[in-house]
């Protein structure tokens, strides 16, 4: 999408800005039978014939966990000021429960170490979609021991790493893991049981408010604790009174689900009035909307692309257009009346339209929603078919066009009065996309899955000059 300040103009961010990439553990680090760890939620999946493209699964993925040092030296050449990276929990803490194996945490430590050393400030998820096979086995998410069994694992690592790691992250887009996970099963562990998802939700909503309660218990008070939310920016199809409930609808299953009770203390009514036919909210017990409800420090946003929905014609039985995967079962509890359109523009690999206006929208929105919240931009990235050239380089124009467009719609968020402190691209390698497998490439660094050898892109040159730099470089002019 054209952007105004694709101009002469330089486009320059305040001193302060923290420039980081992001990944995740099972994206990326294999070795998922060493040093004691066991099986995660994505292990059992991706090895169930049928859930991933190819059948591909993490065992290997791009070996962070022996490479950790070359990709940290990376990161360093590329000027990288800060790098977002998750904890696998059934490598700390194989059941879900009880004391950690520290062969694991010492990973963790190792990989901290390594990147102070090199002037790169650590960002630590606390989950990312991995759960232990054994807590699954238990119920998951569905069951409301899984936020206690969370507290005690935040607890373990806020130990560990809490005297050299400042920034935290409880959760990873609790969207996903409750909808994606547990009403469309396009995710692991790949249930589809709408009423299952929304309790799900609650109980990702109360281990964060129990995990960040048990960090703080043991970190130092400089440490800043947040959440990565994967809000969406929901737009009506037209301003007609149908179009318009059917978008504050989705906007309740999208975010309020999950900013109401983070952010305000409470489920929006609206919310509890569209889903009343799967369940009557009776596990939201007394007193658990204070322990969701506490203060941030930061709130993390991953943006992609924008929705756009209207009321369904239940008559044309058309797809369902949400981008989130194929599956006969739905990813939004209660919404069979609602339609989602492709919105127009160019897209990425993913299929996913880009447009930069959406984030500049969905930053103003929390900047109203939360005022005084620091904001950072947690994800942000796009799939393309990318290939190495004779050369050995990789070339990739439509990434530094998709980065440097969302990018300018920070700073003019910025200039608008939203306090946003950093920006993690997603993602810093190529790796394991999950139900997609190893088809779609998201990474600024390109990675050879036979050999795993590593190629910065022409977009992590572009992004690394404008980490060292502060300002964006000017894009190439078109051929």
């Amino acid at each position: 999408m054209p952007d105004s300040e694709n101009s002469a103009t330089p486009v320059t961010f305040p001193p302060a800005f923290v420039w980081g990439a992001a990944t995740s553990a099972y994206q990326i680090e294999g070795a998922v039978r060493e040093d004691g760890r066991t099986p995660s939620i994505w292990d059992t999946f991706s090895h169930t014939p049928g859930k991933t493209v190819g059948g591909d699964h993490g065992d290997i993925a791009v070996d962070h966990y022996h490479r950790y040092r070359e990709d940290v030296a990376m990161m360093a050449d590329l000027g990288l000021g800060a790098y977002r990276f998750s904890v696998s929990w059934s490598r700390v803490q194989p059941t879900g429960r009880g004391p950690a194996v520290q062969k694991g945490l010492d990973f963790y430590r190792r990989l901290v170490d390594e990147l102070l050393s090199k002037g790169i400030k650590p960002a630590v998820t606390l989950y990312h979609w991995d759960l232990p096979q054994d807590l699954e086995d238990a119920g998951g998410w569905p069951e409301r021991d899984t936020a206690y069994r969370f507290a005690e694992y935040a607890q373990i690592v806020g130990e560990a790493l809490g005297d050299r790691v400042e920034q935290w992250m409880t959760l990873n887009e609790p969207w996903c893991s409750a909808f994606l996970g547990y009403a469309s099963g396009v995710h692991a562990p790949g249930r589809t049981d709408p009423a299952a998802s929304l309790r799900a939700a609650h109980h990702l909503n109360l281990a964060h408010g129990l995990g960040a309660s048990a960090l703080r218990s043991v970190m130092p008070a400089r440490n800043q604790v947040a959440i990565a939310l994967n809000s969406a920016t929901v737009r009506p199809l037209s301003q007609n009174p149908a179009d318009l409930a059917a978008a504050r609808k989705i906007d309740d299953l999208a975010n309020g689900v999950f900013h109401g009770p983070i952010l305000h203390g409470a489920y929006p009514e609206s919310l509890y009035v569209a889903t009343s036919e799967l369940t009557d909210w009776d596990y939201v017990l007394d007193g658990d909307l204070t322990l969701i409800n506490q203060p941030l420090d930061a709130l993390g946003l991953n943006y992609y692309t924008p929705a756009l929905v209207s009321a369904a014609d239940v008559a044309a039985r058309a797809p369902r257009a949400d981008g989130h995967g194929a599956s006969d079962h739905s990813p939004w509890p209660a919404a069979g009346d609602v339609a989602f359109h492709q919105t127009p523009g160019d897209r990425t690999e993913m299929g996913w339209t880009i447009d930069p206006t959406g984030l500049h929208e969905l930053i103003m929105r929390y900047t109203r929603e939360a005022p005084g919240l620091p904001l950072y931009i947690t994800e942000n990235g796009a799939a393309y078919d990318d290939k190495i050239d004779s050369d050995g380089r990789v070339h990739d124009p439509e990434r530094v066009s998709y980065l440097h467009g969302h990018l300018s719609a920070v700073r003019r968020a910025i200039t608008d009065g939203a306090d946003v402190r950093g920006y993690f691209l997603w993602s810093l390698l190529d790796n394991f996309e999950w139900a997609y497998g190893y088809g779609k490439r998201f990474g600024a660094v390109y990675v050879d899955y036979a050999t795993l050898q590593r190629t910065p892109k022409s977009s992590a040159l572009w992004y690394g000059k404008a980490a060292r730099t502060g300002a964006l470089p000017p894009l190439e002019p078109a051929a």
